[in-house]
Parts: structure tokens; sequence; C-alpha cells
């Protein structure tokens, strides 16, 4: 387990960075300072380390928001619902894949079930915590249900866009079209300053920003 300190850049804002699983998978707890609720993004694992570090600065987990639902992102959700009674969230596209993953996949990533999603959004959808929300953006090619997800200065990318890389479209229900499209028009719209928090760490350091990807992700030169 890797945390990385609060990088929140909006006042009222706190976020903080988990690194979790064998697979790198970066899960964030993002909080309103004013009301002390908080969202879990991504809860792959490490679950209790992740209550207890929002417990110790004062947060309570009231929401669970999953970017897609391969099993590597969603399988800490069960343990995370259980411990919170939190909701678990995610794109209606990708709804069925969440409970419908083989017995096989999830054996080989030593993996629990997820529960059913309690709420679906679709693009242009708000997900809100205290005095703060998210806007849902519509994501898909890595998987048809991906979503980032944004508030004035930070995305959260799941596995949309990495710090110099991007999502893989060799998965069922993948598509390379699809996943330029996303980046491209949806995400390069953000401004640039917008901090990129991507869903594993596979880039050279944890964080990025819109106009840094802009300028030198090598799969999107000559695209963007």
């Amino acid at each position: 387990m890797k945390s990385k300190p609060n990088v929140a850049r909006e006042k009222g804002m706190f976020i903080r960075q988990f690194e979790v699983t064998a697979f790198s998978v970066f899960c964030y707890l993002v909080g309103c300072k004013e009301t002390k609720e908080a969202v879990v993004i991504d809860p792959a694992g490490d679950a209790e380390y992740i209550l207890k570090e929002a417990a110790q600065a004062g947060y309570r987990i009231t929401k669970i928001i999953n970017t897609h639902a391969h099993v590597d992102h969603i399988m800490g959700n069960a343990a995370m619902k259980e411990m919170t009674q939190a909701p678990i969230i995610i794109h209606q596209e990708d709804a069925e894949t969440m409970v419908s993953i083989h017995p096989y996949k999830l054996q080989m990533f030593n993996a629990q079930p997820s529960p059913p999603p309690d709420i679906t959004v679709k693009d242009g959808d708000t997900v809100s915590f205290g005095n703060r929300e998210l806007l849902i953006m519509h994501t898909p090619g890595h998987s048809p249900g991906g979503i980032c997800l944004y508030l004035p200065g930070h995305v959260f990318t799941g596995d949309t866009l990495f710090v110099g890389g991007v999502g893989r479209t060799d998965l069922a229900g993948a598509s390379w079209e699809q996943l330029l499209q996303s980046i491209t028009k949806k995400l390069f719209s953000l401004p640039d300053a917008t901090v990129v928090f991507p869903g594993h760490n596979y880039g050279f350091r944890p964080t990025s920003t819109v106009g840094e990807e802009k300028r030198t992700n090598p799969f999107l030169q000559g695209i963007a």
C-alpha cells in the first residue's frame, strides 16, 4: 500500500491517492472539507486501510464510484460496501458486466465478486458529496461504460488516460476509435491546468495535467 499526499487545489477539497493491490490500481478518497463527506473511487483493495485513513482525516465515505467494471477495479467493492453501507455507482453500460465476471477470472485475480450497483449513471449526471459534486463524463473505449469524473481543476480518468499512456483496447467491448474520441473530444476539452488522476500507477509520476498529456503523451501525438 502506497498513499500519496493530499494534492487538492480547489479550496474546500480533500483528495488522497492510494496505490492498491499487485495491479498498481490507484484508488481515490475525495472529500468535502466543510461537511466531511467523501466518495471513494475504484476501491480495488485495502479497504480497512483506506477507511482508517479516511477516519483519521475526519471523513465519512458516503458513496463508492467505479470508473468501469473490470475486475481489477471493482474487487474491493464488497468489503468497502460492507464496512460503509455506501451505495455503489457505475455507468449504466457497465452495470451488467460488474455482476457477470466469470468465476475463473475472479479466481485468477484472487478477487471477491462485487455486489450489484445501487445507482447507475450516464453522461452529464453528477454525484454529490457534501457541498461538492463530480461530473460524469462517459468516455468509452477501454470499456463500454467507462467514465471519467470531473470537478474544476481535477479529473479522475480511470483506465481511459494514464500518465504517458492510454487504456487497452484489446479487450471485449473496447474500441481504439472510441477511446481516441473520448480523450481528444472530451478530456482534452478541459482546461490544460486540470490535474489528471489516472487509474493505475503506470507512468513516471502519479499525476499529470491535461496540457502535459496533450503535449507529450506518445500515443496521442499527431492526433490530439
